[in-house]
This record gives C-alpha cells, structure tokens and sequence, in this order.
C-alpha cells in the first residue's frame, strides 16, 4: 500500500523533530555489530538493551548528503524493484519490504533475519530499488553509508498491499480491512507536555523471526534508543479484519524518565463538527481521529471529543488499572468529509488494552495547534505513577487493535456519534454570544429499546458556570438519542463537563467529557 504525501510528512516531520545530531558513528561501533548479529530471542535482545543503556547515547549516522537532499517526489520516485520483498521466493505468510533512506529519513537502521540457522544481517543492497535517471544507483561507497529508513509487512492475502509500516523515529502504523493507514503509534513517549523539550526515541535495528508457513502472526523485535533510554520491544503482529499486535516492552532507562508516555498514540484533528474555528476548507471536516475513549479501571467507558486549539492543551485522566484506551475515528459519511483524495472516512481506530496490571498513573492527552492535516497534533499516552529509574527496568505488555472494528468482546453502552457547539439560548429570543449550547448524539446499546416518554434522564456537570436547559429525546432519523444543554460560564476562563444518559438510575451511555475554553471557540 502507498503511504500518501500526508502522512509521509507528518511521519518526516516528527523524526526531524528528534534533532538528532550530525555524526556519531554508532551504526559502524563494530562490537556492537556483532552482539546484535547474536540476537536470536527476545530474551537476549533484552540483555543487549541492558548493556546499551550503560553506555553513553550516541546519534545514529547519516546517509550521503545527495539522499538527504532529496524532495518528495524524487524519494517517491526511488520504487522497490520485482522480487525485492523478503521471503518474496518462499511460500511463506509474510514478506517485508525495506523502506530507502534519504529526504526526511536521513538515519539508517540495521535489518536482520532470524530462523532455523541462526541470525544473519540483511544488508543494504541497492538492486533492491529502481532508480530513476535523474537520480544514479549509489556506487560501492556511498552503499556503505546507506541503509534501509524502515519496512513495509506484507501478510498472504495481499501481497501489494501492506498492513504495517515502521517508519521514522520509532514511529510505526497499521491498517484493517479496509486497508487505509492514519493515526500512527510510537515506541515510547519522553516529555511530550514539557513543550520544547521532548525527546524522540529511535528504532536502532529490527529483527524478523521467519514465520511457520501455516502461521498468522509473524514476531518483530525492535532495539530502542535515545539519550535518556535503551529499550527491547517484541511485535507479535496478527493480520486479519483488524490487525492485532502484542507488544512487549523493557524498557532500561539511562537517566530518571519522569515524562514518559507509554502506548503512546499520534493523530490528526484539523476541524470537526464541534470546531469550526479555523475552518476555511471545502471539506466540513479534516481528521484522522476525532475522540479520545478509555475504559477506566472502574469499568467507566469514556469519550473526549478532540480539538484543535488555539493554544498547547493538556488534559488529565487519573486511574488505577486502566483496561483501555486509544484513538477512534467514529465518524464514518463520506458526505461529512468530502475528501476523494486520502478518505478521512476509512481511517482506523487504535485501542490500546494492557496486559496485567499498570497500576496507578494517568491517560494524558496532547492538543496542539494547526494549521495543516499534514501536522499530527494529537498524542495520547498511559503516564505511571512511579518514575522509572536507571537500574530498574520497567517490562511492559499490551495489545493493539488497528481497525474500525473494536474487540467483540468489549460490552458496548450507548456512544457519543457526534458533538456540536454552537450559541446557546431559543431562536427568537435575545440571546447571549458568551452562552454556549452543546448538542450530543448517541446511538447503540439499549437506546433503540427505549421510546419518547420512557424516563431516560441526561445527567450533566460542570466544573464551573452554570448549566441551563437540559433535554433528551429520541432521534428515528439518528436511529439514537439526542441530549442537549446550554452552559453560562459566567466569566469562568475554562469549563471541564461531564454527561451521560440515566435510566432508571443506571447508565445508558458512555461518559462524554468536555473542556470548554472561550479562546477555542
């Protein structure tokens, strides 16, 4: 499958975001070389990430200049020749194919194969690619300097299409059955809300465990490195209506990670429904994602509309033991987007379920400001409670889910389908611009089991202001019901809400939450 300029610039952008120096020569430390060329299990890449935090960060080396000049139209141009995928001459379930460096992938990284002989490198071999005229194969020594950005998976249902990519940073992304890419995942998160001061981990080197040929799954390993941190990550990647990794993490931090962010998420929220503030676009919306869902310890499902605001945001979520969260594109109309280029409406949803029990901590939520669907502006990760410290690895396990369709075994409550705002009061009447109407939309669960006049109740709180006119009602054409509300702020400068639909004094609904701030709007 074809990454699209989109998100191949929010993927560059975010590994250029790593100011990584010039120099080092890491990639050529030759006795390092050989200990990765010895990793056959993830019990002995765990070591080598043990012994990689004990010695000092060195930045990842650089391709020849003439590759990191290149635009991206000249990068696209450079194709993957026939018969260049891994396993492309076997019949095996998967095949891989390498990423070229070069453009805003300057950093080369280590490929290796893992299988019945043993571990083996596989090395930058430049007939691998087609490359156009304007742009001449590398000679012998600038092969020496190149190396592979990343990979592409590839399962047996579609080898022309992959499922996966990792690409950039630590940066990697999977599709559904739809087979469109979006939102993407990362390694690891360090000090994503101290603005100006986040640090992004890179993927040094991956390994490929040849896979049985009846087999679904194929496993990844993955070294991990940055300047406060080494790690050792294991994929276990499912493919199937829904791509599933299990992901194991050791993590060996170098220095005191108190701004680490696990499972973190990366998305894109332009304009929604509920924002409409920088809206100068044909297409009513632009995003990847448009809420946040966790599922708490307690058992509470929970939605928060995303934003893009006008100014860096970050919202809290404390719990104990969370049982999931992740990213969702709900909105599925083609009419709501209008985007016949990317299809905003085929994007998939991220769910993130620990394994074990993470203990005390908080989901944190990201917003940036943007301008441009080219910008990934949202992240979401689990931060712990107690800090990792050097000399006390944290191991780590979850589960992904890349798709539309979440885990069928997750019972389901009525859920938010969408979120307006707009000026609150009645028509007709004088009406206050300071006092704001919110409008939400939820269908499933039981509310198709319930009619006008059944005493279905919307519970609404604030932080703040004072909440006014409050209803629900059934909507046929919604197939759901609709809740609404206005709020004063009476001068308070920012608003947190919470609502959900009662009946008979037990949930209906997930929780919406909200933050309300007047420079947003």
């Amino acid at each position: 499958m074809k990454i699209d300029r989109r998100e191949l610039l929010a993927l560059g952008a975010s590994s250029l975001a790593a100011a990584l120096p010039m120099g080092g020569a890491w990639a050529q430390n030759e006795g390092l070389r050989e200990r990765m060329g010895r990793v056959g299990s993830f019990e002995a890449l765990q070591a080598l990430a043990q012994e990689v935090a004990k010695t000092p960060f060195e930045a990842p080396a650089r391709v020849p200049e003439r590759f990191n000049q290149l635009n991206h139209d000249a990068y696209m141009s450079i194709r993957l020749a026939e018969g260049a995928k891994l396993w492309a001459e076997t019949d095996l379930p998967f095949r891989t194919a390498p990423f070229h460096t070069g453009w805003l992938f300057p950093h080369p990284i280590a490929l290796y194969r893992i299988g019945p002989d043993g571990t083996s490198p596989v090395p930058f071999d430049a007939s691998r690619f087609a490359y156009p005229p304007e742009i001449p194969a590398p000679d012998a020594g600038e092969s020496e300097r190149l190396g592979y950005a990343g990979f592409r998976l590839f399962d047996r249902f579609d080898f022309e299409r992959d499922i996966a990519a990792f690409l950039g940073a630590s940066y990697f992304r999977a599709v559904g059955k739809e087979m469109q890419y979006g939102l993407s995942a990362r390694g690891l998160a360090l000090n994503t809300a101290s603005f100006g001061e986040e640090e992004f981990p890179i993927f040094r080197a991956f390994w490929f465990e040849r896979p049985a040929p009846e087999s679904n799954a194929i496993t990844v390993l993955a070294l991990l490195d940055s300047a406060s941190t080494a790690g050792a990550y294991r994929f276990v990647i499912e493919s199937g209506r829904s791509t599933v990794m299990d992901v194991t993490a050791s993590i060996f931090p170098r220095t005191e990670l108190d701004g680490i962010g696990l499972a973190p998420i990366t998305s894109m929220y332009l304009h929604g429904e509920n924002d409409y503030r920088k809206r100068d676009d044909f297409r009513p919306e632009v995003h990847d994602s448009d809420g946040l869902v966790m599922r708490t310890g307690a058992g509470e499902w929970i939605w928060r509309p995303l934003r893009n605001p006008s100014e860096p945001r970050i919202s809290t979520f404390t719990d104990t033991a969370p049982r999931g969260f992740g990213l969702q594109q709900r909105d599925r109309s083609f009419a709501h987007y209008l985007d016949d280029g990317v299809y905003y409406d085929r994007r998939p949803n991220l769910w993130i379920e620990p394994n074990g029990d993470w203990g005390k901590g908080r989901v944190e939520l990201v917003e940036l400001p943007a301008n441009d669907e080219t910008v990934d502006n949202m992240v979401v990760y689990w931060r712990p409670e107690a800090t990792p410290q050097p000399d006390q690895p944290l191991t780590v396990g979850y589960r992904m889910y890349w798709g539309t369709e979440m885990p069928d075994r997750l019972p389901a409550p009525g859920r938010v389908m969408a979120t307006w705002t707009g000026i609150g009061g009645i028509p007709g009447e004088e009406r206050d611009p300071k006092v704001r109407k919110f409008v939400v939309d939820f269908t499933g669960g039981d509310l198709a089991r319930l009619r006008e006049g059944d005493e279905v109740e919307a519970v609404v709180s604030s932080s703040g202001g004072s909440v006014r006119r409050v209803a629900c009602r059934p909507i046929e054409e919604l197939g759901g019901w609709r809740m609404n509300f206005d709020l004063d702020p009476e001068g308070t400068e920012s608003v947190d809400m919470r609502a959900f639909l009662r009946f008979r004094g037990g949930a209906l609904t997930e929780t919406w939450i909200y933050t309300w701030n007047p420079k947003d709007d």
